[in-house]
């Protein structure tokens, strides 16, 4: 396991980054576009994914990066939701929904495993370092995510 030195290296960020992408590109459209609320959480709730393991990890402090991991889940959970409620307004499609559902589900799986390796491997440690742990993300990466509901 390489020692992470930039938030940017983080492969959970990467994919946050991913998702933010592809969710302001669905916001865009036509009928979501115009509920300014719904998309405006919508995108807060993304944004607040991928802010809060950046400055998590910046913070230089397992314990604070674990808290900052830790609420990067909360809006994970919070996006999930957005996507339900978007889904049953019809401004997403099935399709749209499943693809960033599974997403967001696959990146609140890595945040779990990154703070339960961080918990367990790094707070004991003096010289505090970020690795990642690489095979349980290509673990929670293959598996096949349902979604029973849409």
């Amino acid at each position: 396991m390489a020692t992470i030195e930039r938030f940017e290296d983080l492969k959970v960020w990467q994919e946050a980054r991913v998702l933010a992408n592809l969710t302001y590109r669905v916001s865009s459209l036509s009928n979501f576009q115009k509920d300014f609320v719904l998309r405006d959480q919508v995108r807060r709730a993304v944004v607040s994914i991928l802010s809060n393991i950046a400055e998590g990890f910046e913070r230089n402090s397992p314990k604070e990066f674990v808290h900052f991991l830790s609420m990067a889940k909360g809006s994970a959970g919070e996006l999930r939701a957005q996507l339900y409620l978007s889904f049953d307004q019809n401004y997403i499609d099935k399709k749209e929904f499943k693809e960033l559902y599974d997403k967001v589900t696959t990146i609140s799986k890595m945040l779990s495993g990154l703070m339960s390796y961080l918990l367990n491997a790094n707070l004991r440690k003096k010289n505090y370092q970020v690795t990642e742990p690489e095979a349980l993300y290509q673990r929670i990466i293959k598996q096949r995510i349902k979604v029973n509901n849409p």
